[in-house]
């Protein structure tokens, strides 16, 4: 009985992590109530009053349509397979086998999973990079532009908006760009759903993919909303993309037997966020993490600056320390965060953060600096590619291939037969089917030593 134990042991002290519901603080009322229930309420079948997600009557097919108009969606489905599954399946919408994709090197290996069930080609692209913090930027449409114009023919454009680090961009632009080349375009907003709160003054967030043109979105609601652990929406609209053809997806992808309680969730967290009282909510968590940045700077600590004020980054970098080492160094005085990475701490505040958290978390995170901190950590280098890149084998077919282990030293010149993605968050920093050359193999061993423990000192190479 370990897992059981576990779940009903005492938590962390200060947890920052998702879901973002914060540990039940933030979860809608409606959906609490239905918790503290009898499991028989909500363990059931697809019963005809109920239905399910692709059924054209029941619950689900009513709250599904209402909540298409409260995102502003012609067509809306719920998911319980996380944003994953509805990634994967509008994949499959998007475009037909052995169609080339664009995808940025950012994508969730999710995305990797869906271009193989779909058959499709993936067309990588480079994007922006930021030395001092290690990460990833969102492209500009000017980048996305030059992107566009290598990378030859496409059958669909994917963007990913907002980061797992909540950076966000020029999203209209870069939609507008694909659309005038007639591509649809597929945005992970896995990490954004609250962008698009109702009643939310529009300066505090970006604007929500849908606003700014995205055919189709998928969200997940236990990311950036009051939403149980699976539970994820995804949204289509205009004509790029037929109904019918997500709808297929759907089917293929998702269980033939979905949880009448994550249906629920996906429903009353997106109701939740998009009323008066959720909105109120929202407003309330963006002050704290106001105060909260503005404690932490002025103790002098730094912080990245990003468009999602609830995704809190800490540059761990400037203290000099590895942000996996401090990522220990907090767990053990029971501080949770997100994500660590080699130069950054993510801590996800949530929709209804820890109380004291503005006193709490600066002390916590100056006495980290006092007993870590140092000399800056030196710059952190790109991933060693061109702008546009496509892997020499087809993914599937590489990642299924007879293939042996060698030292990352001795991969050169070879295929690659496995992705590389130190988790989280789950971004391939090497693709099936990629050719590793000197540079790329030099880059792999020193980001094995910038990601201790998370990283082989072997890759799977096609034989």
């Amino acid at each position: 009985m370990r897992l059981l134990q576990a779940l009903l042991g005492p938590g962390p002290t200060l947890p920052l992590h998702l879901p973002a519901h914060g540990r039940g603080r933030g979860l809608a009322p409606g959906l609490r109530r239905l918790l503290a229930a009898s499991p028989a309420r909500w363990d059931l079948p697809e019963l005809s009053s109920i239905g399910g997600p692709l059924e054209a009557e029941g619950a689900v097919a009513l709250a599904q349509a209402d909540a298409a108009g409260l995102c502003g969606a012609d067509h809306c489905w719920f998911g319980v397979n996380g944003s994953s599954g509805l990634l994967q399946a509008a994949l499959l919408a998007l475009a037909p086998p052995g169609s080339r994709v664009l995808l940025p090197r950012n994508l969730h290996r999710s995305l990797l999973h869906g271009c193989v069930l779909a058959q499709l080609r993936p067309v990588l692209f480079d994007l922006p990079f930021d030395p001092a913090t290690g990460l990833w930027q969102p492209p500009t449409p000017a980048w996305l532009e030059r992107v566009l114009e290598q990378a030859g023919s496409l059958a669909a454009v994917v963007l990913v908006h907002p980061t797992y680090q909540g950076l966000a961009g020029d999203l209209a632009g870069c939609i507008a760009l694909a659309h005038r080349r007639s591509l649809p375009v597929l945005v992970d907003e896995a990490h954004g759903a609250h962008f698009g709160a109702a009643g939310l003054p529009a300066k505090l967030l970006p604007v929500p993919a849908l606003a700014a043109g995205a055919d189709v979105v998928v969200q997940s609601l236990h990311k950036a909303a009051g939403g149980l652990g699976q539970s994820a929406v995804v949204l289509l609209q205009g004509q790029r993309v037929e109904p019918e053809a997500l709808w297929r997806g759907l089917l293929w992808l998702q269980t033939s037997s979905p949880s009448a309680l994550l249906l629920a969730s996906v429903e009353a967290a997106l109701c939740q966020l998009h009323s008066p009282r959720g909105a109120l909510q929202l407003q309330r968590a963006l002050g704290i993490a106001a105060r909260l940045r503005e404690r932490l700077e002025t103790a002098g600590l730094p912080v990245v600056a990003n468009q999602d004020p609830l995704r809190l980054v800490l540059n761990t970098a400037a203290l000099g320390v590895n942000g996996l080492v401090a990522d220990d160094w907090l767990s053990e005085r029971g501080v949770i965060a997100e994500l660590p990475e080699p130069g950054c701490l993510t801590f996800c505040l949530g929709q209804v953060p820890p109380p004291l958290l503005s006193r709490r978390l600066p002390r916590q995170l100056s006495r980290l600096a006092a007993c870590l901190g140092g000399v800056p950590l030196p710059a952190f280098l790109p991933l060693p590619l061109p702008l546009v890149a496509e892997p020499e084998l087809p993914v599937g077919l590489a990642w299924r291939s007879d293939s042996e282990a060698v030292p990352l030293a001795q991969a050169v010149g070879r295929l690659a037969a496995e992705p590389l993605c130190p988790y989280p968050p789950g971004i391939p920093l090497l693709i099936p089917g990629e050719r590793i050359d000197q540079g790329r193999a030099e880059w792999l061993q020193e980001q094995r030593r910038l990601w201790p423990g998370q990283i082989a000192d072997s890759v799977k190479v096609v034989v």
